[in-house]
């Protein structure tokens, strides 16, 4: 699976600003369709309070947190599957992302033009989904006719991998042309596999992005509420953020300018640091940190990897020559106060080839080449 994050939507919901204060990079916004062509991409720092207490007890030179991309691509619009503005290039983008961050206009400005001329966030999200089954079933449809050909090669591997899928490719085509996505359908870990080189769209995990004025930033609206319930009955998740709101804060210069002015617009926390958060958690991502004098960094590894393939992330020597790793737990670090109390207390444990890494482990490898 690709680690990034594509940003869709329709056009003038609010996704190149939202993006402008993801990344920091500008983006071109404006209120005409299609003013982003070519995908921007952004790569954004990753908030985890975890390293500021790491860094309050082991003092250190340098901090360098886990990192996480977001892709800016064109809006879609009703016919996109079929090439409408441009849509067989902006569906190319989004089929080589991971994790579909899907925009959704849930604010009224009469001086933004919405491409369907209403604010209809339910209508919006169909219509995207929609396109994105669309493009789905041809690729399945073609494949589908391609293994018929293949299939009536009796006995040979290809012939018997082409049957296999064929059985899965039928779930999908029926999903598909009732406009339910990929990821609807209940199938094997098995299943995933034999359909993983088709690189379906609507197989990827989805967040759903309400984009809201500041007037419903703390409490929603009727819009955000519609929303919520259409992401519940396909098990996505929801943020609900202010697009300018975000643009403005992302401008301040210093974290506490930033920190007075959530303070006065009533919010605890930025809704991009939940954005990103989220986003990196969907796409299987998960953060171990190594700690001393010189650098406390977070590091990112897929969850479920062991002990050298999070090695390796480090650099490709650690993996190959991977002998054993010390860790303890940054919970144990900010309990106990440091690292020789976190010995002291016998925390500190050493693990071996076998061992599946933990989000907030704190590790230093030794290795030999």
């Amino acid at each position: 699976m690709s680690l990034n994050c594509g940003i869709v939507g329709l056009p003038n919901v609010g996704k190149s600003t939202l993006f402008q204060a993801l990344s920091g990079a500008p983006a071109e916004a404006a209120n005409y369709p299609f003013c982003t062509i070519d995908p921007n991409v952004g790569i954004v720092n990753v908030p985890d309070k975890r390293l500021e207490e790491i860094v309050k007890r082991i003092p250190t030179d340098k901090v360098v947190p886990a990192v996480c991309e977001f892709v800016d691509i064109a809006g879609l619009v009703r016919g996109a599957s079929r090439g409408e503005g441009l849509g067989n290039k902006f569906l190319a983008n989004i089929r080589e992302t991971g994790v579909i961050l899907h925009v959704v206009r849930c604010f009224d400005n009469d001086d933004i033009i919405h491409v369907e001329n209403k604010i209809d966030p339910l209508n919006d999200i169909e219509v995207i989904n929609l396109e994105l089954a669309l493009a789905d079933l041809e690729t399945v449809e073609k494949r589908f006719e391609k293994n018929i050909r293949i299939a009536k090669a009796k006995g040979t591997e290809a012939g018997k991998a082409a049957e296999a899928q064929q059985a899965v490719l039928e779930k999908l085509k029926k999903a598909l042309e009732d406009g339910r996505p990929v990821r609807s359908v209940a199938l094997t870990g098995d299943e995933e596999d034999l359909i993983r080189d088709l690189h379906l769209i609507t197989a990827k995990k989805v967040l759903y992005v309400c984009n809201v004025d500041e007037s419903a930033v703390n409490g929603g609206n009727e819009y955000v509420r519609k929303t919520q319930a259409a992401a519940a009955a396909e098990n996505a998740d929801v943020v609900v953020i202010c697009g300018k709101l975000e643009a403005e804060i992302a401008a301040l210069d210093t974290p506490e300018e930033r920190a007075e002015f959530l303070e006065a617009a009533g919010l605890t926390e930025s809704g991009l640091d939940q954005l990103i958060r989220k986003s990196y958690g969907l796409l299987g991502l998960r953060t171990f940190f190594t700690a001393g004098p010189k650098e406390v960094r977070a590091w990112t590894f897929k969850n479920g990897d062991k002990a050298p393939q999070a090695a390796g992330v480090i650099h490709s020597d650690f993996e190959k020559g991977f002998i054993k790793a010390d860790v303890y737990t940054c919970d144990d670090l900010f309990h106990y106060g440091s690292e020789a109390a976190v010995r002291r207390e016998g925390k500190l444990r050493t693990e071996g080839k076998d061992y599946v890494v933990q989000d907030g482990d704190i590790m230093f490898f030794k290795f030999n080449v």
